[in-house]
């Protein structure tokens, strides 16, 4: 798998992942704080590939 396809993966599901965060009702869930856990990760890999998140990261935490 090459780098951009490798980053082109990360977005895909970093924009996925906010969805389903976006459709949960409880924020204090231990479903919803698993999916934060994720969030915060996909946050710094795609920060240190060199993506600009600014446009995309609807969760804004």
């Amino acid at each position: 798998m090459t780098e951009k396809e490798m980053i082109q993966r990360n977005i895909e599901e970093f924009s996925r992942l906010q969805k389903y965060m976006s459709l949960t009702q409880d924020k204090e869930s231990e479903a919803y704080q698993e999916m934060y856990e994720r969030y915060i990760d996909l946050k710094a890999i795609l920060t240190a590939s060199g993506t600009n998140i600014t446009d995309i990261d609807r969760i804004k935490a």
